[in-house]
């Protein structure tokens, strides 16, 4: 909302970037499966899937709300190596076993860095990139959304 105010204000150019997407790019250069994770409680991250080859990634998975064991067992059927990236990491780890490798603490976290790489290549990909366009993307229904709708059941 900061963002969005402020490039409105200020008449620039302001892109909505997947928080999922922007920690999977500070992995760099790494080979294999990228899998950015966000604890979302409830036994439940929310996670998108990467590829990455010589630092080409390409997209898996839509920015999704998964449970721990739905995750491990799309895992399970992947080939190459796992790499958790994320705030829902140490979760991830322990629901998903040895599976999957813990990066750099550095590459872990959701850098500006990130952000700013995937809004170029929105940009250079000719995404409109405009205050008045931007709209969150939320991936499930609050916990007071859900209670209105399971009282609204009865």
């Amino acid at each position: 909302a900061a963002a969005k105010g402020l490039a409105w204000g200020l008449q620039v150019p302001c892109c909505g970037v997947s928080t999922l997407e922007a920690m999977a790019k500070n992995m760099g250069i790494y080979a294999g499966i990228v899998c950015a994770v966000m604890d979302a409680r409830r036994n439940q991250v929310y996670n998108a899937l990467f590829r990455v080859e010589n630092g080409d990634f390409s997209r898996i998975t839509e920015d999704r709300a998964i449970s721990l064991a739905d995750l491990g067992a799309e895992l399970s059927q992947m080939e190459g190596e796992v790499y958790l990236v994320g705030d829902g990491s140490l979760v991830a780890r322990s629901a998903l076993g040895d599976r999957v490798i813990a990066p750099a603490e550095h590459r872990m976290h959701q850098r500006a860095a990130g952000v700013a790489m995937v809004a170029a290549e929105m940009i250079a990909a000719g995404a409109i990139c405009d205050a008045e366009s931007m709209q969150p993307n939320y991936l499930r229904l609050s916990q007071a959304e859900r209670e209105k709708l399971e009282r609204q059941s009865k």
